[in-house]
């Protein structure tokens, strides 16, 4: 059974499945996150959905790519959870099945090349107080402490 985070299914309502990869990225004593400005200003781990016929370890590269501008290296899977929720920038509600990888930053390539996106560097204590997802936070302290 895949662990569920976040808000709580709403009765009677539809939701399409949509796979994601997103990465806990440590470098340094840091973790890097990205801020999404729309539509609602939030700290995320970095990464999304993959696409039909990409594996998740593409999008995983992909995704971290445009959203922070940087190459990653030896993706490790820690683990999948769920959530429910509402995506406006596609007009869908969600059954999201995030399975998030451990990986190295290598190189930054660039700024972030996905609109309204921010690549941030910040202690993984300020991370787990300032990620909006509960299932960010949790694979962030299992990547850091082990639970």
């Amino acid at each position: 059974m895949i662990r569920r985070f976040g808000e709580p299914v709403v009765a009677g309502q539809r939701y399409r499945v949509r796979a994601g990869a997103y990465a806990v990225l440590l470098r340094d004593g840091a973790v890097l996150v990205t801020h999404q400005a729309a539509p609602t200003p939030e700290f995320q781990l970095p990464g999304g959905g993959i696409d039909p016929g990409e594996s998740p370890q593409h999008a995983l590269h992909r995704e971290v790519f445009e959203e922070t501008g940087w190459s990653i290296a030896a993706p490790r899977r820690i683990g999948t959870y769920r959530r429910f929720t509402y995506m406006p920038e596609y007009d869908r509600w969600a059954e999201k099945l995030c399975m998030v990888y451990l990986a190295r930053p290598v190189l930054r390539r660039g700024p972030p090349s996905e609109p309204g996106h921010r690549a941030i560097w910040m202690t993984p204590e300020a991370a787990l107080d300032q990620l909006a997802n509960s299932g960010d936070r949790h694979f962030l302290a299992q990547a850091i402490w082990g639970r």
